[in-house]
């Protein structure tokens, strides 16, 4: 059985602006190797801060909705019941980002993959490490 991994929206984002940068080494390296894991909210999440005009600049609209299409058929949709903050401490201190912690506990996540520092502080949380896609390709890739 493959290790699960969550990646957060920075670190999609930074993929797929920047091909072959770290983040989409490390997302190679995950949907290779691992299985990549991901929610109806993470995937909103994806496509809405995508949708937006500042990344016009790189990619048409329709390459970066072909982005999250790629994601939602090569990832493993968990579902994720609405979590009480018991079940998420210690919390993350960005409200919106409870939704990767929802989903690495749902999803039996070994890794959780991110580039942003309100999730980072908390590594390791709940036991699952939470790392960079340096660490994660320095660490995690097979």
């Amino acid at each position: 059985m493959k290790q699960r991994a969550v990646f957060d929206t920075s670190t999609l984002v930074g993929a797929i602006i920047r091909s072959n940068s770290v983040p989409y080494q490390a997302l190679s390296v995950a949907l290779n190797s691992y299985e990549l894991c991901v929610s109806a909210e993470t995937l909103a999440e994806l496509e809405n801060v995508l949708a937006r005009q500042r990344f016009a600049r790189y990619f048409s609209i329709e390459a970066r909705l072909a982005f999250v299409e790629v994601i939602r058929s090569e990832a493993t949709k968990v579902e994720v019941d609405t979590p009480s903050p018991l079940d998420l401490t210690p919390l993350c201190r960005d409200p919106k980002d409870i939704r990767f912690l929802a989903l690495a506990l749902a999803a039996h996540a070994d890794v959780i993959v991110s580039s942003d520092q309100d999730l980072l502080v908390l590594n390791p949380w709940r036991g699952i490490p939470i790392v960079t896609p340096t660490q994660f390709m320095a660490k995690f890739s097979i």
